[in-house]
């Protein structure tokens, strides 16, 4: 049976024949159909070949980071999708707790397929007790270790995890030793601004979510229900 590593150099080669061949549409050079049509017809034989290569399933380790907003909404999106699956989710929001998102009330429909747990106090200007907030990620962090390691959740989200490692409430060790307690075929999704290195080496996908634009900053616009909770 061949390796991840033999697979490899086949697989650039499709994703390089893939990248010259484009997505289409008016991107292609084309300008009669039947040319066009020949070149999408090589891209979709290149395609298949690509998702045929691919072929390894594992439990993935899924970052949302960076300054931009939509970290949680990305995360929560995996969760909605785990779930219109049939599978078992668990969330531990870290930081947060001072308030009951949309979200969690939106989901208490899949009653105990989902395990949601808002384990922090707030913004740290709002608590303005850091022993606190330690003693709280810490607990938030072994609670997130039980679900880490139940075979029965699919999918386990520690949102805001990142601010936690950030502010130095969790080290990134721990997080590391947390996350090799899954079972081969758990996902598990990290969010928040300033995910250390060493976590986006460890990290199977990471996503940097970029501020071009944003109405609080620009236009004085609050937080309104919908959109930021």
């Amino acid at each position: 049976m061949s390796s991840a590593s033999d697979r490899a150099p086949a697989g650039d080669l499709l994703d390089r024949q893939a990248e010259e061949l484009g997505p289409g549409g008016d991107l292609a050079p084309e300008v009669d159909q039947e040319a066009y049509r020949r070149r999408m017809e090589r891209r979709r034989e290149v395609q298949r070949q690509r998702v045929g290569e691919r072929n390894l399933e594992k439990g993935l380790v899924l970052v949302f980071t960076g300054e931009g907003k939509g970290k949680t909404t990305a995360a929560l999106g995996l969760v909605l999708r785990t779930l219109g699956h049939g599978e078992q989710v668990a969330v531990v929001q870290f930081i947060k707790g001072g308030w009951q998102p949309g979200e969690a009330r939106a989901l208490e429909l899949f009653g105990d397929a989902l395990h949601w747990h808002a384990l922090g106090e707030g913004f740290t200007w709002e608590t303005q007790d850091r022993e606190r907030d330690r003693r709280l990620v810490q607990q938030a962090w072994e609670r997130s270790c039980g679900y880490l390691a139940d075979a029965d959740r699919k999918l386990v989200v520690l949102d805001e995890i990142n601010v936690a490692l950030k502010l130095g409430y969790l080290e990134a060790h721990q997080v590391l030793e947390g996350l090799a307690l899954r079972p081969p075929l758990t996902h598990v999704a990290l969010t928040g601004r300033g995910a250390p290195p060493a976590l986006l080496e460890r990290a199977d996908l990471v996503t940097e979510m970029k501020a071009i634009r944003h109405p609080f900053r620009e236009q004085g616009v609050k937080a309104q229900a919908g959109i930021e909770y």
